[in-house]
């Protein structure tokens, strides 16, 4: 094991201590309640960051450094500000449309109640929100490509090239089509059964383990 691998355990575990041991886990409880833009930002930015790191160590053999990886951080963070009103924007109207018979609510059981609820929001969320979250990030990562990682080169990069280097016929059959209604749908419903205040963070851990089932699957292609 490489040393960049075990600093990256190192990190993952952290994250697993902070959440796991009392006195830090009513902490981050207690943040998230007081402050959930700026823990959206922080969560989503440092999981989803070691995420794409993950990714690249999977397919490559071994830790690199992406163009732009500060930079990579701050859009996360921004999106995971975003997630922080979207979830609850979803879940809301979920209850609201479910509480007026718009949708099934199964009143008298409280646990399928509680399935649908998650699966209804976890749907209507992925099938909306999703795709332009998705199509913006792959936007703000080609721009960060195009860019070499420096802020100067990015702020020159045109939207024309950056629409024209992105491989939409990819990222329509692919992204939206199959990780979507295969992945996000089903993992997010497990998401939206559990207490707001982890929603977010457990949306974060999952672009870790999809980021490492897609390069598994890349690496394995390519041997093929």
């Amino acid at each position: 094991m490489k040393k960049f691998d075990i600093l990256w355990l190192l990190g993952l575990l952290l994250v697993a201590f902070i959440l796991l041991y009392p006195t830090t886990h009513n902490v981050f409880v207690s943040a998230t309640n007081s402050h959930p833009y700026i823990m959206g930002f922080i969560k989503v930015a440092i999981l989803a960051t070691m995420g794409e790191l993950l990714a690249l160590r999977i397919a490559t053999g071994k830790f690199t450094k992406p163009h732009g990886l500060i930079y990579r951080l701050i859009v996360w963070g921004f999106l995971g500000m975003c997630f922080v009103i979207v979830f609850d924007l979803f879940a809301n109207g979920v209850k609201g449309a479910m509480g007026k018979g718009l949708l099934p609510a199964l009143s008298n059981n409280p646990l399928g109640s509680k399935i649908l609820f998650a699966f209804f929001t976890s749907t209507f969320m992925n099938l909306i929100f999703a795709p332009t979250f998705m199509a913006l990030h792959r936007v703000t990562d080609t721009y960060i490509d195009l860019g070499k990682g420096s802020l100067e080169k990015i702020l020159k990069v045109k939207l024309d090239d950056v629409i024209n280097n992105i491989d939409w016929n990819g990222f329509i059959s692919f992204v939206v089509l199959k990780t979507i209604p295969f992945f996000w749908i089903p993992a997010h419903t497990v998401t939206f059964m559990l207490p707001s205040v982890y929603r977010v963070l457990v949306a974060a851990f999952l672009s870790i383990a999809l980021g490492a089932i897609l390069a598994f699957a890349k690496r394995n292609k390519a041997k093929a």
